[in-house]
This record gives structure tokens, sequence and C-alpha cells, in this order.
């Protein structure tokens, strides 16, 4: 099974991204959680996208607040399905990373989740997992029909 890479923009997001690794260790999927910035570390942000896939990720979430240009950055870098995690936060609440996070260019998407949605940017992630995965689809309709869906 592929593993999924929880990045966030500083260490202060953890709290915010928490639900994220804890959804995602509870369908048995693998989840690394990695501090990096896309502005005060581009470079790493880069070579970090650029190997993702070769390092066994299937999947990358990025959580950042205000600019929120992280996850833009990493899917500039790789192939692999983004999910951005808009935070709140700063002047106006987390509106303008929900915007910096969903109007990503031509050719680079980004999935977009809630602000502060890092518990369903984690279930998005398990749904893209599961295509290939018939063990954690079953897990995942099994989730969903615990809350009734």
């Amino acid at each position: 099974m592929k593993k999924v890479a929880v990045l966030m923009g500083s260490a202060n997001d953890q709290p915010k991204m928490a639900a994220a690794v804890e959804t995602l260790q509870s369908f048995g999927v693998e989840a690394t959680e990695h501090v990096m910035s896309a502005h005060r570390t581009p470079a790493k942000v880069g070579a970090f996208a650029r190997r993702a896939r070769d390092e066994g990720y299937g999947v990358i979430i990025c959580g950042a607040g205000m600019a929120a240009h992280l996850a833009g950055a990493v899917s500039a870098q790789t192939t692999l399905p983004v999910v951005g995690v808009p935070l709140s936060g700063g002047a106006i609440g987390g509106l303008d990373a929900l915007y910096a996070t969903v109007q990503m260019p031509r050719g680079i998407p980004v999935a977009t989740v809630a602000v502060d949605g890092s518990l369903n940017a984690a279930l998005l992630a398990v749904e893209i997992l599961a295509v290939t995965d018939e063990g954690l689809a079953k897990r995942l309709a099994d989730y969903r029909a615990e809350w009734g869906q």
C-alpha cells in the first residue's frame, strides 16, 4: 500500500493537521509528517515533491495558512494527487488560505477541502488509494456504513 505525506507550512500547524494523520492511521495507511514552507524552504519542498513517488507515496496532503502556497508548490513538482488544506489564522480567518489553495493555474491541480478540513483531506486520500486497493476500499465502505452514508 502506498503511504501518504502530510506536509505543513509550520510546526504551529500540527494541531490543525493532526486529524489527517490520525484518520489515515485508523485506516492502516502509513502517514508521515513533514514541516516545510513554500516560502522559507522552497528547495526542500521541491526536492520532496520530486522524489515522493519514488519513495512510495501515493498522495500528498498539504496544510498551510495565509498565502498558502505549499499545495501549489508541491503540485507543480509532482504528478501525484495533492490535497490542499487551507488553514485558519491571519486577519481573515482562513479565507485567504482558501482562495490561495483553490485558485491553482491550469495544469497544476490541487484538490481542496474546507478550511481546517484535515480529516476530510485524509478521507479523500484514502478514497484515492482505495481505487487500486480492495482491502482499503472495504475499510472505507465499512467506515461510511458506520456513519450511515
